[in-house]
């Protein structure tokens, strides 16, 4: 790949000012400083006539001043009055500099700019801009007395800036961006076939080159400065994925192509009580396609709560150990590690598969067991949390992870397991997310991956009915769980929080626990939260699964993986101060077999604009594909995925729920510009966010 490619004549910021931007610009280098672009466009040079003026305007007035005084109670301030044929106004500064009043004489023509206020019986502006125009200039221009006013015929920017540095700091230093900055990175052909802004164009238009009459575009970035911004930074993102796919095939991993122990995976079909759904048909096909490649398979199996992800999964682990290998499950919480081994290990030891399990609260002696079993190549597949990640635990020949609830992980986690793989290799690595992730932020952030969508749920489920649910009546929802346990069925109450909070004033688990003891005496009732002790929770989490609890109070550690096909009843209290995905999530343990199930959002009586969106969305669909896009565009894209790649530039600009066809442009001519490219290299380097090597 080339190197070497620097912009020309591309030097550090100054120490100073490198200094003063280093929390506000992505990189202490001048590239760095073109990219920090306004916040929003000020019209200081359309004039507005001074009889139209209204309260609140921001307005540009030129007016002569007949008087000036300072008064020095109730404070010290400086008073100006000026006028425009019958038309007066008042300036007024509370902080002025000695000598502000001798600039503005009676008789002087001054340019105004400011925010109209209601005064004492006139109209006021208080701190204006101001400039004295020249006794031979009818036009905008003038000497400016107020540092950093820049009189011109353009539009003025804004930008982000912190306390140690002024507007008119930022307007200088702008004035003072090398040409290197203003190199395209684009070739002419492709610009001109998609209908783009130069970039050199671009970048002087939003660094005050534009006119008024672009105010409106400008302010809400749909100017075609912002749009050719927009599109480059997409660029820059959608090359960097097509990089890490390309290095990703330069790796090495088992070819999982020949069968060792032939028909492990037709024998544990045939030992299903049922057929696989389409979805999971094509899932399953596009796995094993991907695990016959002599490079790691990186792939996204994401789906609906209830889809069939583990059997999925399940399927694949069979795949490595009928080659021959061995397969790790990595759960996120030891609740739902011990789910994975309840369902998982009857099925995988039906067809001879040895299954065993490792995770940080078991006894030393059934550790060293496990982590001896596993160097040894005994145990073919093993399920456990964060335990697996450790430097003791050594595989004889790992070929699958797979990493449930993959977002919950951090990249170097998920790295080191797949690294031991050895010899060299890595292994294949299948990522599980019950939260659907919205095609657009698919296209975006995870284009590196490949993807396989579950959006077909097993025959015989039937709907989850959501009711909404006032606090008030708590009541009726008590007699509703005795009628639910009243036919043999069981329930689960949800709260957010272990212990009383006074700020966020939200109902304890315990609390809750021990009011529904008060209330229903004569029902089997349980505790389960994450501070509880390992063995209390698995103890209280398999009496739920045996049916030997009516009703179980629980925090969110049941948000995921949690299958009790008899519980038909999910109370989730506060559900305002949920999110919309966690919600779908916790709905998601209830409607798990053929019952038909309730899920009560219980409410409280003071809701804010996004709560109530988030309720209506919940109780108008079941959907986890719709409800990620509601998600999406209630919350925007940040809460949703996490810490995706170490060296992958978090977006500045562009919105991927706003820019759906700009990122469709992006794509397109990412496909058309190779990586070896000097161009593709230096546009690259002009958005990450690491220090460039031509600085390191």
């Amino acid at each position: 790949m080339s190197s070497n490619v620097p912009f020309p004549e591309l030097s550090p910021l100054p120490t100073h000012l490198a200094e003063a931007v280093g929390s506000l610009i992505h990189a202490p280098h001048w590239m760095g400083l073109a990219l920090h672009l306004p916040l929003r466009f000020e019209d200081k040079v359309t004039v507005t006539a001074m009889d139209a003026l209204q309260v609140g305007q921001k307005a540009n007035l030129v007016a002569s001043v007949v008087g000036s005084d300072i008064q020095y109670k109730p404070r010290k301030q400086l008073r100006v009055w000026v006028e425009d044929g019958e038309v007066s106004l008042v300036l007024r500064w509370l902080h002025f500099y000695p000598g502000l009043r001798d600039k503005m004489p009676d008789g002087a023509r001054i340019h105004i700019s400011g925010q109209i206020r209601q005064g004492y019986g006139t109209l006021e502006i208080v701190h204006p801009q101001i400039r004295i125009a020249r006794p031979d200039d009818n036009t905008e221009s003038g000497s400016p007395i107020e540092p950093g006013h820049q009189p011109s015929g353009v539009l003025e920017p804004v930008y982000p800036s912190t306390g140690t540095l002024k507007q008119s700091d930022w307007h200088r230093w702008m004035k003072k961006l090398p040409e290197a900055c203003f190199v395209d990175t684009l070739p002419n052909k492709l610009i001109q076939q998609h209908q783009l802004l130069p970039w050199n164009i671009a970048l002087q238009t939003l660094h005050g080159q534009a006119a008024p009459s672009q105010l409106f575009d400008l302010n809400l970035r749909t100017h075609a400065a912002w749009v050719r911004v927009k599109v480059d930074e997409l660029l820059a993102q959608q090359l960097l994925l097509q990089e890490y796919r390309n290095q990703r095939t330069q790796e090495k991993a088992q070819s999982l192509k020949k069968a060792v122990r032939k028909g492990l995976v037709e024998q544990f079909l045939r030992s299903l009580p049922f057929t696989l759904t389409g979805a999971q048909q094509r899932a399953v096909r596009d796995i094993f396609e991907d695990l016959k490649n002599p490079y790691p398979m990186q792939r996204l199996l994401q789906g609906d709560v209830g889809s069939g992800k583990t059997l999925v999964a399940a399927l694949a682990c069979i795949k490595a150990v009928e080659c021959g290998h061995q397969a790790a499950l990595l759960a996120p919480t030891e609740v739902l590690a011990e789910q994975h081994v309840f369902k998982l290990k009857p099925l995988l030891e039906r067809v001879g598969i040895r299954c065993g399990k490792l995770q940080g609260a078991m006894k030393k002696s059934e550790k060293k067991a496990t982590l001896q079993a596993l160097a040894q190549g005994e145990v073919d597949v093993v399920i456990g949390t964060h335990a697996l990640v450790q430097d003791t635990v050594t595989f004889k020949s790992l070929a699958l992870v797979v990493v449930d609830e993959q977002h919950r992980f951090g990249v170097a986690q998920r790295l080191s397991l797949i690294a031991k793989a050895g010899n060299g290799l890595l292994a294949h690595q299948l990522m599980m997310s019950a939260t659907p992730i919205p095609r657009t932020l698919a296209q975006t952030y995870l284009s590196d991956l490949a993807v396989s969508n579950l959006d077909e749920k097993p025959p015989g489920r039937q709907p989850i009915i959501t009711k909404l649910l006032s606090q008030k009546k708590r009541e009726q929802l008590v007699a509703a769980i005795e009628h639910e346990i009243e036919k043999g069925q069981q329930v689960y109450w949800v709260c957010p929080l272990i212990e009383d909070s006074e700020t966020l004033d939200l109902q304890a688990a315990e609390a809750t626990y021990t009011a529904l003891i008060e209330l229903m005496p004569n029902r089997r009732i349980a505790l389960l939260h994450g501070k509880q002790d390992s063995k209390l929770k698995q103890s209280t989490m398999a009496a739920f699964s045996a049916g030997q609890v009516d009703l179980l109070v629980s925090t969110t550690v049941i948000e995921v993986g949690v299958d009790v096909g008899n519980a038909s009843l999910m109370v989730i209290d506060q559900a305002e101060r949920f999110g919309l995905a966690q919600l779908h999530q916790l709905r998601g343990r209830v409607g798990r077999g053929s019952l038909q199930s309730v899920c009560v959002l219980l409410y409280g009586s003071e809701l804010s604009q996004t709560a109530k969106q988030r309720l209506k969305a919940m109780h108008d669909s079941d959907d986890g594909f719709y409800l990620a896009e509601r998600d999406l565009e209630i919350r925007g894209p940040g809460e949703l995925l996490g810490k995706r790649q170490s060296g992958l530039p978090s977006l500045r600009y562009a919105d991927p729920l706003v820019d759906k066809d700009l990122l469709n442009t992006a794509r397109a001519i990412a496909q058309q510009m190779p990586l070896d490219d000097v161009n593709t290299r230096r546009h690259i380097q002009r958005w990450t966010e690491d220090t460039p090597w031509w600085l390191s």
